[in-house]
C-alpha cells in the first residue's frame, strides 16, 4: 500500500511537536533530579527488576514519568523521520535532520540507563543534559529549514562581515553558558537522589563562573545590537536580536534570584526551561542572519550576472553558482527586508557573497 505524501505545512507542523517533546523532555528530566527522584526506579528499561511500571508512590512515579516523555519522543521522531521521507517535493536535508534527531533520541535513552546505573554520577547527569541541549539544536534547525523555501543558490548574508562575526562568538559563548550552568547544578544540592556525588568544586566558584561568561554574552548582544541598528540591518534581523538579549536579560535576573534565595527546587526548574528558550531564540537569530538565494535561469528571460529588484523592493544582489551568475531574489521573511539588506564586503563592486552553510 503506497503511503500518502505529506504537504510541506503538514511535516512544519511535525517538526514544531517535535521541538516542544523535545524541550519537555528537558525539563521533565529536570523534575527527576530536582525532586530527588532520580533512583526512584532502579533498573532500566523497567522500573524494577520485576516490574515494568512503578508502585504507586512519589519518586518513582516522576522518574517513569519522565520515561515515558522518552518512549513518546522515540515514536514521535521516528514519525518525523518518516514523514520527511514521504514530503512532497522532498527535500534531502530535512532526511538527514530527522534521522539524526531519532539516532539522538535513543542515544540519549541509553545514555539516561548509564546515570541510573552509575548512581547519579555527576558527569554522566551532565552529559545527560548537554545531549538533550544538542538534540533540541537539530529538532530547532529542522522546524526552522521546514519553514523556509528550498532554494537552488548558497545562503546569502544579510549582515556585515563584523555582525556575523560577532554572532559567532555569541553562538560559542552561550555553549559555554550552558556548559558551565550545567557543571554549576553539578556542584550544587540538588544531586538528584540521596547519596549522589557532586562535582568536587565549590558551589560559589562555579556559579561566579557561570555569571561572568553571562555578563559578557548580555553585553555582546548590546554591542552587536547597536551595530545591527547603525549599519542599518534588515528589521527581521533587529527583531530576532530584541527577543534575544531580552530572553538573556529574563534568564539571567531569574539565575540571580535562584542563587541568592538558596536554588529553591522549583525556580532552578524554571532556570533549566529559561536555558532552552535563551538556547532556541539564540539558533533562531542566528538563522535569520542569512537566506537562501534562488537562482534564475535564462529561461526565466534573465542574463545571467545581471543585477535584478528583489521581489516586493529595490534591494538586489548577484550570487554565483558553480562560478556562473545569476539573478538572486529573496525568499521567505527576507523579501521584507530586501530594502534593508546589508551586503557582504569583498563581493564584486560591493554585492553579497554567497555565504557557505
Amino acid at each position: 500500500m503506497q503511503l500518502p505524501g505529506v504537504t510541506p505545512r503538514t511535516f512544519l507542523r511535525i517538526t514544531q511537536v517535535t521541538v516542544v517533546l523535545v524541550v519537555l523532555n528537558i525539563v521533565t528530566g529536570a523534575a527527576v533530579r530536582l525532586t530527588d527522584s532520580g533512583l526512584g526506579c532502579p533498573d532500566w528499561p523497567t522500573c524494577s527488576r520485576h516490574r515494568l511500571t512503578p508502585p504507586l508512590s512519589f519518586h518513582p512515579t516522576v522518574e517513569f514519568a519522565n520515561r515515558m516523555v522518552v518512549v513518546v519522543l522515540c515514536v514521535w521522531t521516528a514519525v518525523t523521520l518518516l514523514a520527511a521521507l514521504r514530503r512532497v517535493p522532498a527535500r534531502r536535508g530535512l532526511v538527514w535532520l530527522s534521522a539524526g534527531l531519532l539516532g539522538g533520541v535513543l542515544g540519549e535513552a541509553v545514555l539516561g540507563a548509564v546515570v541510573v546505573y552509575t548512581k547519579l554520577n555527576p558527569y554522566a547527569v551532565m552529559t545527560h543534559f548537554m545531549v538533550g541541549i544538542a538534540l533540541l539544536t537539530d529538532a530547532v534547525v529542522l522546524a526552522l529549514r521546514a519553514g523556509q523555501e528550498a532554494g537552488a543558490g548558497a545562503r546569502v548574508s544579510k549582515v556585515g562581515r563584523r555582525e556575523r562575526r560577532i554572532s559567532q562568538v555569541m553562538l560559542g559563548l552561550l555553549v559555554l553558558v550552558v556548559a558551565a550552568g550545567t557543571a554549576t547544578t553539578g556542584a550544587g544540592p540538588h544531586a538528584g537522589g540521596a547519596g549522589a556525588k557532586r562535582l568536587p568544586v565549590p558551589l560559589a566558584d562555579m556559579a561566579r563562573v557561570h555569571s561572568s561568561i553571562v555578563i559578557c554574552l548580555v553585553g555582546l548582544t548590546v554591542v552587536l545590537l547597536y551595530l545591527l541598528d547603525r549599519s542599518g540591518a534588515p528589521p527581521s534581523v533587529l527583531e530576532r536580536a530584541r527577543v534575544l538579549l531580552a530572553s538573556m536579560v529574563v534568564q539571567g535576573a531569574i539565575g540571580y534570584v535562584q542563587y541568592f534565595s538558596h536554588l529553591p527546587a522549583l525556580l532552578v526548574g524554571v532556570h533549566v526551561l529559561g536555558a532552552t528558550v535563551v538556547w532556541t531564540a539564540m539558533l533562531w537569530f542566528y538563522d535569520g542572519l542569512t537566506h537562501r538565494a534562488v537562482l534564475r535561469s535564462p529561461a526565466d528571460g534573465v542574463a545571467g550576472g545581471v543585477v535584478g529588484q528583489a521581489p516586493g523592493g529595490t534591494g538586489s544582489a548577484v550570487g554565483r553558482e558553480s562560478g556562473v551568475g545569476a539573478i538572486v531574489g529573496v525568499t521567505a521573511d527576507a523579501t521584507a527586508d530586501a530594502t534593508a539588506a546589508v551586503p557582504v564586503p569583498g563581493g564584486p563592486d560591493g554585492a553579497a557573497t554567497p555565504v557557505p552553510r
